[in-house]
């Protein structure tokens, strides 16, 4: 099968059902839950229903049971103990209503820019000074009370983010560039923070523009008013919507009536609240592309923010190649109103990015393409390879400013706003510059947006370099030559020690085993430790290792108490959590043992301590074999400092690195992106579908190899999904339209033809398909399996996996008791299930807007009928026209060798079909990890592959 959507932490979230939900303490929002407060049940207004839609019994939710006691107890001792203080920057009660120059002056040219800039101030303050806008969120006054209260409690807390203090820059950047890069440490505050900074600025807001459609038709249509920032993960993006929505006072709850207005909304992957009059969209990548099927100009956002690009997946790039043409564009498509793009970034380097957005006149030897591995931005060091070159640099040039002048220091004039940042003479972010740390010293001088006073180039040459044609009342040497303004926060870093090991571990996990034992019973407490591992596997065998270590009873009595927590991707939603928020436990030391997904975008509160094991799982695809492999790899330099900066969020921090220091210099310096390691299917089909004709020519920051375009060019051929042109046909248009995998919409349309007539049956499997966890949970131990298979006799059919996950769906549709007891006598993943009916019953309205299903299936519990021989053979025939390159034959030998190219393959353990010997096979993934394995595997006759592939 092919790469599901790039989704590292899983499991849907319960659907909320108050404003202010569980303690936020992810990536950017950090925050104590304390400070938070309950909505009151007032606002959840709705009465509940005694069943859910998927056929689930609800209890009414209550204020007294024991999670809404204990959180409502404390947020009431929370709320005695803080003081409500009045605040003329009260940014929840002013910001719709604040002109545009009221609060901020231009950083560092407050006492330059003399009338012509006061001149442009007070213009912009005349345009945007309109009245307060008459919004209402609920009926009730009392539950908009509410909402401020909670906002103007939170309000602290954002504060005291490092982020805080760069509002000021960030917005007067964005007024000079249309493209701004970010750099902000994990736990800065960039993703939660940037888009409030931004909304009420003078350039997002609607406007009325006429345009010239292709026909030549002139049309009005309306251009801005809304902020997308995407999000690589569907529960980052739900869990940031639900965070920013509290501190600003505004409603956002599932089953939410349409008429209430807010601010805040959010759409991913089969799960979309936008409340009416948003003006912040939290959006994953994948929905982002889809919305520019029909709008490919984004005519309704004044800004995108791609916040993660550092992690470089297959969706963020086509996203970064789709906005680099809108922006380096005519701009005809938006009425000739410029679309703002900020790139947010946790990690050091960001030449390759800048490079890629920067005007075309700029460098005109660079080329899209090849940025990995590269250094693209020459005026950016590249921080400890150019170290020594960059101190000489700054020894020899006196520190002078953009416009000639001796350097002073920075300071932001902000009226009702106490903002300040001072510049590289003095301190940054408020912190005293101490000139210790070489790499902060080189990071910090490529992020200054003045990056002239700090690489050496003179200021001649950057005065060539700026536009010739100077913005009124806007001083010139703030314009960066490239067109790209360039930000930088600093996050809350302390000190690390880090420690190597002398000599490369012959068994790793031990190592990692170890490492944790001796921090635990040797260092400080308190101090948390966080280990990284490379897969579910892996933290499952440390789990029994620690558990076994805790219990022995040489244990010394002083030591505290262990509490070990998983972090990886398909773990659920409140698993994960647990890993974020502190131990209530007295005296107990929580030990996290995680996948890479710890690295960024989440900040595990509490940890003192961290173990590297210096490896990561990475799929990568086979061009030359058609399959992807599974291993373990050294991770990048990246990578590594990525995970020993986690030590130090709160405090002086220590990391083991169980691998030498010699192994660390061998490793690479940067990660591989996903797009030149993945087969380039997925991504030929959005371009194709987004009106890109030689997607050999479209830029993209890395191409894949031509050997992976040429093969994923024949295999949409093969589907149906291009002809013989290579242009796209009205098979691929539809298929382009599933947010599913390619081989997943060629399913759903043959399953709609009348010869099939199998539609209802195929969008069951795929909702099962497609929960990004596994359905059926996997035995612990090999005593296990029989007992695993038992309990599933009921829904297992001898047809293989995709008959027995339909069959499973069938079975809970029709179980009109409780659901959760029923998955629990089958091991069966109650949470994937809710999520898989939630799936299916948006396939069921996407395929009726196509007109593919004549009417809507029932969501009401369904008398089990089993699915006949017949229906059975026509469905699997139905995945053969997607799947005929995945199919494989039974050898004398015994072995499957697969039908094109000719490998040798497994059906995997987890497979009902797992031992068996059968005439052929068709498998929806494969994966070599100790060997090839087939996965999702269904039985078939050698016949079906070859009428298949004629078809």
């Amino acid at each position: 099968m092919p790469e599901k959507v790039h989704q590292k932490f899983g499991d849907d979230p319960e659907p909320s059902t108050t404003i202010a939900s569980a303690p936020f303490n992810g990536a950017n929002g950090s925050g104590n839950g304390k400070q938070e407060t309950k909505a009151k049940n007032t606002i959840n207004g709705a009465n509940e229903k005694k069943r859910l839609p998927d056929g689930t019994p609800k209890t009414p939710v209550r204020s007294n049971t024991p999670q809404a006691s204990e959180s409502d107890t404390i947020d009431k001792q929370k709320t005695k103990k803080a003081k409500t203080v009045a605040s003329s920057n009260d940014e929840v009660k002013t910001n719709a209503t604040k002109p545009l120059g009221a609060n901020i002056i231009a950083p560092e040219k407050a006492k330059q820019g003399g009338a012509s800039l006061k001149a442009g101030f007070a213009a912009a303050q005349r345009s945007n000074g309109a009245s307060k806008p008459q919004q209402q969120h609920f009926k009730h006054p009392a539950q908009n009370q509410e909402l401020a209260r909670i906002a103007k409690t939170l309000e602290k807390t954002r504060m005291t983010l490092p982020i805080w203090s760069q509002k000021a820059n960030i917005r007067w950047s964005l007024r000079l560039h249309d493209v701004m890069l970010l750099n902000g440490e994990t736990g800065s505050g960039k993703s939660t923070q940037v888009p409030q900074f931004l909304y009420t600025e003078e350039w997002c807001k609607t406007e009325r523009v006429t345009i010239e459609k292709e026909d030549g038709k002139k049309q009005e249509i309306n251009v801005g008013g809304v902020i997308a920032i995407t999000q690589p993960r569907r529960i980052a993006a739900i869990t940031l919507a639900q965070r920013v929505a509290r501190e600003m006072g505004s409603p956002l709850r599932q089953g939410q009536e349409r008429h209430i207005e807010g601010k805040v909304g959010y759409s991913v992957r089969f799960d979309t609240l936008v409340p009416k009059g948003t003006r912040i969209k939290f959006v994953t990548e994948g929905t982002l592309l889809q919305e520019m099927l029909h709008d490919p100009y984004l005519t309704k956002y004044s800004a995108v923010i791609v916040d993660e690009i550092h992690e470089r997946s297959v969706d963020v790039d086509l996203v970064a190649g789709f906005l680099r043409q809108i922006v380096l564009g005519d701009k005809k498509g938006r009425g000739g109103i410029p679309l703002k793009v900020v790139l947010m970034s946790a990690t050091v380097e960001l030449g390759g990015i800048e490079a890629f957005f920067a005007k075309k006149d700029w460098d005109p030897t660079y080329e899209p393409g090849s940025n990995y591995g590269n250094v693209l931005a020459p005026h950016i060091p590249d921080n400890e390879r150019s170290l020594n070159e960059l101190k000489k640099q700054e020894k020899a040039a006196p520190k002078k400013n953009a416009a000639g002048n001796t350097k002073n220091d920075k300071k932001d004039i902000v009226k009702n706003e106490k903002e300040n940042r001072k510049g590289a003479s003095g301190k940054i972010n408020g912190e005293k510059h101490s000139g210790k740390k070489d790499k902060d010293d080189s990071r910090r001088s490529s992020r200054d947006s003045n990056y002239s006073e700090w690489s050496g180039i003179s200021d001649s040459i950057a005065n060539e370099e700026r536009p010739k044609k100077a913005i009124p009342g806007v001083p010139e040497g703030d314009i960066s030559p490239s067109g790209v303004g360039t930000e930088y926060v600093r996050g809350r870093q302390h000190p690390v020690v880090v420690k190597y090991e002398d000599r490369k571990p012959s068994d790793l996990l031990e190592s990692v085993g170890s490492a944790i034992m001796n921090i635990h019973r040797r260092e400080a407490f308190p101090g948390d430790i966080l280990a990284f591992v490379t897969g579910q596997d892996d933290i499952e065998t440390l789990q029994r290792l620690l558990a076994k270590e805790a219990n022995r009873p040489d244990n010394s009595k002083d030591a505290p108490r262990m509490k070990v927590l998983p972090l990886y991707g398909s773990l659920s939603a409140e698993a994960q959590q647990a890993a974020f928020e502190p131990v209530r436990e007295k005296f107990t030391r929580k030990i996290v043992l995680a996948t890479n997904i710890a690295e960024t975008s989440v900040t595990v509160s509490g940890v003192r301590y961290v173990v590297d094991c210096g490896m990561v799982k990475v799929k990568r695809y086979r061009t030359g074999l058609g399959m992807d492999s599974l291993l373990p790899t050294a991770i990048s330099k990246v990578s590594a400092e990525q995970r020993l900066g986690r030590a130090a969020r709160e405090a002086k921090g220590h990391c083991w690195r169980i691998y030498t220091k010699e192994q660390y210099e061998n490793f690479g310096e940067d990660d591989i992106p996903e797009i030149l390691r993945s087969s380039a299917l997925e991504a030929l089909l959005k371009m194709k579908a987004r009106g890109v004709q030689n997607p050999f020519e479209f830029p993209l920051m890395d191409t894949p190899d031509d050997e992976n375009m040429k093969k994923a060019l024949e295999q949409l051929v093969s589907m149906g999904a291009l002809d013989g042109d290579q242009n796209l046909t009205e098979v691929g248009a539809k298929m382009a339209r599933f947010p599913l995998p390619a081989q997943y919409g060629r399913v759903i349309i043959a399953a709609a033809e009348p010869e099939a007539d199998c539609l209802v049956e195929v969008i069951d499997i795929l909702s099962l398909l497609t929960t990004e966890s596994e359905i059926f949970i996997n035995p612990k131990s090999e005593d296990d399996n029989e007992l695993f298979e038992s309990s599933r006799s009921d829904v297992t059919r001898r047809e293989g996996d995709l008959l027995t996950l339909l069959t499973t769906m069938q079975r809970y549709n029709s179980e009109n008791a409780d659901r959760k007891i029923w998955c629990e006598k089958r091991h069966i993943n109650a949470r994937a299930m809710r999520m898989a009916v939630n799936i299916r019953k948006q396939l069921h309205s996407l395929c009726l807007e196509q007109k593919l299903l004549p009417e809507r299936p029932s969501n009401q519990p369904q008398l089990f009928e089993p699915t006949s021989p017949e229906k059975a053979e026509a469905i699997l025939k139905t995945f053969l026209r997607a799947f005929s390159t995945r199919t494989a034959v039974l050898r004398p030998d015994g072995t499957y060798l697969t039908v094109s190219p000719k490998n040798q393959i497994a059906i995997h353990p987890s497979s009902v079909l797992y031992g068996r010997k059968l005439e052929a096979i068709m498998f929806l993934e494969h994966v070599f990890t100790k060997k090839n394995y087939a996965k999702k595997v269904s039985a078939i006759q050698a016949q079906w592959i070859v009428e298949a592939m004629h078809s």
